[in-house]
């Protein structure tokens, strides 16, 4: 940590995730490979105020409360700079919809640790700024893998397993397009509806959880040499899997039919799941805006494409 001149106004930025492959493993220490979604946003901007500090979101205004995941990011990271609890407003804007499995609130929470920062004048290293998102995220999720701290941060897609981030190499022609059930869900109901399956039957979920990480491994050697058709089977083989785990919902279903009828190579959820978004995988531009406009079309609130150039 270091600290340079202090700002009148200090301004924080991150933005949406999707997980390809590998959610709910990952929370055993599996892999997973997160892509970022650079057109879904967050800016966080912090300016001194006289009297109590608060924070203004988008569901929310009032003082710092440490029993919200948000505030006790902000309070955090007012102590870690060495300022005082009191004299800050922290304003959050932004275009990720809320509880769809999109790190809504660890995009929030990184936004909030820069924008603080950068009012006192604090420039934070790597460790330090991870460690400061988790301490809200652990507040939002229970004991969150770190995953979304460090994809809404990221600027290319990464692979992550057990806290630590690789880079893996991207040689994909294809389009990702994601869709919004329009169903909210809870991370961290959905997290510890799986952990009972397994706990249940542990030797069905164990088989399964080994399902989902081979499932990672051998999609990102897909990704690495474009085989988009192998993808696109392990996508809808993991989707299968993801719903005897528990983690499905019937909106997931019904919009995962949609994409597969209009030509989507593959579909599952991404995320938490029980709700949230789904994620779908096209041969090309063409399709994506096809398999876009058929989504919408079928009730989803919102679509967003990634494409091998948003990487670039």
């Amino acid at each position: 940590m270091t600290t340079e001149h202090t700002a009148a106004t200090g301004r924080g930025f991150a933005h949406a995730k999707a997980i390809l492959l590998g959610e709910h493993a990952v929370v055993y220490g599996a892999p997973a490979v997160a892509l970022p979604i650079p057109s879904l946003r967050v800016e966080a901007t912090a300016r001194r105020v006289d009297g109590a500090s608060v924070l203004d979101t988008e569901i929310s205004l009032g003082p710092l409360d440490a029993s919200d995941p948000l505030g006790t990011t902000v309070l955090e990271t007012l102590a870690h700079v060495g300022a005082a609890p009191a004299g800050v407003e922290v304003v959050v804007r932004g275009t990720l919809p809320i509880g769809r499995g999109l790190g809504s609130s660890a995009a929030a929470a990184n936004a909030i640790v820069d924008a603080v920062a950068d009012l006192h004048g604090v420039t934070l290293d790597d460790a330090d700024r991870f460690e400061l998102v988790q301490r809200g995220e652990r507040v939002a999720h229970g004991t969150p893998s770190g995953l979304d701290a460090r994809a809404t941060s990221a600027s290319t897609p990464i692979l992550f397993t057990a806290g630590r981030v690789e880079h893996p190499p991207i040689r994909f022609g294809g389009s990702f397009v994601v869709a919004d059930t329009g169903a909210r869900g809870s991370t961290r109901k959905a997290v510890a509806d799986v952990r009972a399956f397994v706990e249940l039957h542990p030797e069905r979920g164990r088989a399964l959880l080994a399902e989902l990480e081979r499932a990672t491994v051998a999609g990102v050697a897909d990704l690495a040499v474009d085989r988009r058709d192998d993808l696109g089977t392990r996508m809808n083989a993991v989707q299968v899997a993801l719903d005897e785990l528990g983690a499905g919902h019937p909106a997931i279903t019904a919009l995962i039919e949609v994409a597969t009828a209009n030509g989507a190579l593959g579909a599952k959820l991404t995320g938490g799941g029980q709700g949230g978004c789904i994620i779908t995988l096209a041969a090309d531009p063409a399709a994506a805006r096809r398999i876009s406009q058929a989504l919408l079309e079928a009730g989803a609130l919102g679509t967003w494409t990634i494409d091998a150039e948003d990487y670039a």
